[in-house]
């Protein structure tokens, strides 16, 4: 007779192997439904989310009308005021200048005279804020604009209904009123003074050393008053309209190039990328970050986010448009011509260039988390045996 002491034990052990089996399952089921990691949004997600979530942006496929219409990139450049200006003269007289004046009378007893002397030196009269000075029995004189033998003509007219045919000498004791600031990455910051040899604006950086950086990313800003106008450094010797001329007061500032573009997702590196350049383009910017990455990237979902001016917004859209407008250009580079695309699409300052991932590696992670629980299931259901 079977001893029916033995079967509890045996008719146990099944439900706990089941209980142990379905806790891994649950655990199995957990994993392939919640979000895994990932690098970003899918470009599956990215469509409907601006399709169906009410997104603002504009999901827009790169053609060739596109890359026309986005051809626009902002340049640096000086404004009509100064590329209109002309060269200071070298000994125009400025506020803040110091002169000195001698005068001869020609009588004995002559109204500046002193008393034996034949002439009347006036040192040190600064040309005030608004560009005059005082001289006696002259007046007040604008100084301010006028070359120093300018300025004797002027006072000796003055004078010639005080004194019979007065003798005027105009020297420039001090001159720091003409002088412009230079600073930056240049090899030499300073206070320079507007020389005949400096009054242009690459003979003034050439006075203070030249720069002090790759000139392939040295970007030029001359401040003047409240205007301001900036030049790559290369422009300005490629081009002498660029040369402008200088004028006192004016701050001269050297800076590397500070334009960027961002780089997210399934790429070679995620990071903020200096441009480097006046030009890239979107296949030049993949190569700076390392390039797509072979195990990850979607060739088909590369996209490059951006906002639109209005004018370019419109080109690109074909219809009127109020505002900038949010634009994601899609690239993909798996079509005949994509790769030709990317090469002819521009990148701008502040864009962000995000690759998705491709499909299959998320199905990847998931396998990869239910084959990671299965064998814990089946170790729970070796411990459990």
């Amino acid at each position: 007779m079977t001893d029916l002491s033995l079967t509890p034990p045996a008719r146990g052990r099944a439900p706990r192997r089941a209980v142990l089996r379905l806790i891994a399952g649950s655990a199995v089921a957990a994993a392939a439904g919640c979000a895994l990691p990932r690098s970003g949004p899918s470009k599956r997600e990215i469509f409907k989310g601006a399709v169906e979530r009410g997104g603002d942006a504009r999901i827009i496929y790169v053609n060739n009308h596109v890359v026309r219409a986005t051809a626009y990139t902002p340049s640096y450049g000086f404004s009509s005021d100064f590329l209109g200006a002309g060269q200071v003269g070298a000994d125009e007289i400025r506020p803040g200048d110091v002169l000195g004046l001698t005068i001869w009378e020609n009588v004995d007893d002559g109204l500046l005279a002193s008393m034996g002397q034949s002439n009347t030196p006036l040192q040190e009269l600064q040309v005030d804020s608004a560009g005059y000075i005082f001289v006696p029995y002259a007046g007040r004189i604008r100084a301010a604009g006028n070359s120093p033998d300018a300025l004797r003509r002027i006072i000796t007219q003055r004078l010639e209904s005080q004194t019979p045919d007065p003798q005027v000498m105009v020297t420039r004791v001090a001159g720091d009123g003409a002088t412009v600031s230079v600073m930056g990455r240049v090899n030499g910051q300073g206070v320079f003074p507007i020389e005949r040899p400096t009054r242009t604006l690459s003979a003034m950086l050439a006075r203070a050393g030249g720069v002090s950086i790759d000139p392939e990313v040295a970007v030029v800003t001359v401040k003047r008053g409240r205007s301001s106008g900036k030049v790559w450094l290369r422009d300005l010797y490629a081009n002498s309209r660029n040369d402008v001329a200088l004028r006192p007061g004016d701050v001269i500032l050297v800076e590397e190039d500070q334009r960027s573009f961002t780089a997210l997702g399934a790429l070679g590196g995620q990071t903020k990328v200096p441009l480097g350049s006046e030009e890239i383009n979107a296949i030049e910017a993949i190569a700076m970050v390392g390039g797509l990455s072979s195990s990850l990237a979607d060739p088909t979902g590369v996209f490059v986010l951006r906002d639109e001016p209005q004018s370019v917004a419109r080109a690109v859209l074909g219809e009127n448009v109020i505002g900038d407008q949010r634009m994601a250009y899609v690239l993909d580079l798996t079509r005949a011509n994509g790769l030709f695309l990317a090469r002819d699409f521009m990148i701008r300052d502040g864009d962000t260039v995000y690759v998705t991932e491709a499909p299959y590696v998320q199905w990847q992670k998931t396998l990869s988390a239910i084959t990671g629980g299965a064998t814990t299931a089946d170790t729970l259901s070796s411990i459990g045996s």
